[in-house]
């Protein structure tokens, strides 16, 4: 019985044919630039997800695409777990801990799938890493970064545009105001037909409209005219047509009147939630059993939701890195 047995002697011998075995079992790669690998993965995805997580995969996915794009990776089948781990460490300068997640966990996603289309090397997907968060760390996180402000807003502007909700959060992440001085502005202080479009940032004590450091906090804040045209439709077709009890039209009101600035709040949480945006949970939650997504009035339980002031913490590390100044 052993003589039937084939056998392979010497140490070179063996390694040279566990190399042919190795080669066999492999899967010939197919050459696939990473922008054709996110167009394929999207289409698939589209059959089985929301068109809302759709985009917001494209949009995690077009930083791979363009840092590929500058380190000159123009076929998948080229990639190594060290272009992962360098692509997450450019990635992260730009994120907090729970969007890194994110970024990383939905690359792994697609890296993944790739292999389906022989596209990558064969359990490369596993040398994707993302932090690892603990419940409720980021319960008290400082920074909402530009990126995933830019996810909210473009989610609003295709589903809830020019609502309330939409224009609060379009606001305090465009000009990265106060929750209070957002709250104080009335209709007469957006001047969309200003030589420079802009907001006036008001002092209003005698009115129940205070801003923080008084007169000396007064001030015009810039819009782009983009922001210009979603606050003249939000004008027109859906700001509520009410006066507060001085008789001022608040800019950002509902039926009952000027908004309150835990309204204000309520919508930052309710729209911080990665669920809410088609973002897939870095908490690992179901969003069906979850208190956060299906609760009334518990969005602030999400270890992602945050309070308005990191947005505004965002646009100032945004505009510092980029060495403007604040005006």
């Amino acid at each position: 019985m052993g003589n039937n047995v084939p056998s392979v002697a010497g140490g070179s011998g063996t390694e040279e044919l566990l190399r042919e075995l190795l080669d066999k079992d492999e899967p010939a790669l197919e050459p696939t630039p990473p922008e054709r690998a996110v167009e394929l993965y999207l289409e698939d995805k589209r059959r089985d997800c929301r068109q809302s997580t759709v985009d917001a995969h494209r949009s995690r996915l077009a930083f791979f695409v363009r840092w590929c794009d500058e380190q000159g990776i123009d076929d998948l089948s080229d990639l190594t777990g060290k272009d992962l781990h360098e692509y997450r460490v450019w990635r992260r300068a730009d994120l907090n801990a729970v969007s890194e997640k994110t970024q990383m966990d939905t690359l792994r996603v697609f890296v993944e799938w790739c292999e389906t289309i022989d596209a990558v090397r064969p359990g490369l997907f596993k040398k994707v890493t993302s932090p690892s968060l603990s419940d409720g760390e980021n319960a008290s996180e400082t920074v909402i970064h530009v990126d995933r402000a830019e996810d909210v807003l473009a989610y609003l502007a295709k589903y809830e545009y020019a609502t309330t909700e939409h224009v609060t959060w379009l606001i305090l992440v465009e000009t990265g105001m106060r929750m209070g001085a957002a709250r104080a502005l009335d209709v007469d202080d957006f001047r969309c037909n200003a030589a420079q479009p802009h907001l006036d940032i008001v002092h209003r004590p005698e009115s129940e409209t205070p801003i923080k450091n008084g007169a000396r906090g007064e001030r015009r804040v810039g819009l782009s005219p983009g922001a210009c045209e979603v606050i003249d439709d939000y004008l027109t077709d859906q700001r509520p047509d009410v006066t507060d009890c001085y008789d001022r039209k608040p800019l950002l009101a509902t039926p009952h009147g000027r908004v309150a600035k835990s309204t204000i709040r309520k919508y930052v949480y309710k729209w911080s939630r990665p669920c809410m945006v088609g973002a897939e949970c870095p908490h690992d939650r179901d969003p069906a059993g979850c208190e956060a997504a299906t609760e009334l009035d518990r969005e602030s339980k999400c270890p992602s939701s945050v309070t308005p002031h990191p947005i505004r913490r965002g646009y100032i590390t945004h505009l510092s890195r980029n060495r403007w100044r604040l005006m």
